[in-house]
């Protein structure tokens, strides 16, 4: 049975992008110049080519999630300066020593394993091993009417919306980011990447070599027994 992966985007990676995570420019445009092209603006064009920008200016701005060649959801992220819409909340601006979770999106499947917590997870290992010193994202309160999943689902409406594109604040507090600026709707939420992150990264990563190791010599133990 195969066990899915979570690598960094690359550029010939794009196409591990869901089909709305790849057209979905809620944080790359700028919300005047998205509106004003509304009908006329190919949005999967402009997402790739803001993609490859940070990519090539930046390095890695995404983590993504796939099993048996599917995609099963993906964390982008970027310096702010890079978001057009990171400008424009009520509890602007991002910290300048911080990076900023955008989106975080999951397939059916990918909700079923729970992966919004091991892509936050890559986020943060990825970021440490950079020297970046925090993660910051604009977290979503919902009305009192209305209901929020922890994780936008990838096969939803692809109308481009905050409900749609931002992250549930709830799921932010879940997984240890802390509300920096509060507000009653777009709370801005922020995660200290400090040296114990690192030093879990570095246990993590031990165990995992100790586990291969383990299960590769159980494996052998058991064809010598055959044998």
């Amino acid at each position: 049975m195969s066990t899915h992966t979570i690598t960094s985007l690359r550029l010939d990676g794009l196409d591990q992008l869901s089909s709305h995570a790849r057209r979905c420019v809620f944080w790359e445009m700028d919300p005047a110049a998205l509106h004003a092209a509304r009908g006329f603006c190919d949005q999967e064009f402009e997402k790739e080519a803001w993609l490859s920008m940070v990519l090539l200016e930046w390095g890695s701005c995404g983590q993504v999630a796939v099993k048996d060649g599917k995609p099963l959801g993906s964390a982008l992220y970027a310096p702010p300066r890079s978001i057009p819409r990171a400008q424009m909340f009520p509890t602007s601006p991002v910290g300048s020593d911080a990076v900023l979770l955008t989106s975080l999106r999951l397939e059916p499947s990918g909700e079923e394993e729970s992966l919004g917590p091991a892509l936050i997870s890559a986020v943060v290992n990825d970021l440490v091993r950079r020297g970046v010193r925090a993660l910051e994202a604009f977290g979503i309160r919902g009305e009192p009417q209305q209901q929020f999943e922890g994780v936008a689902s990838a096969t939803a409406a692809l109308e481009c919306s905050p409900e749609e594109c931002m992250i549930s604040a709830d799921f932010l507090e879940d997984c240890g980011f802390e509300v920096v600026a509060p507000h009653h709707r777009y709370p801005r939420l922020r995660l200290e990447l400090n040296r114990d992150h690192e030093w879990k990264v570095d246990v993590e990563e031990a165990l995992d070599r100790l586990l291969q190791s383990a299960a590769l010599e159980m494996i052998q133990a058991g064809e010598l027994t055959r044998v």
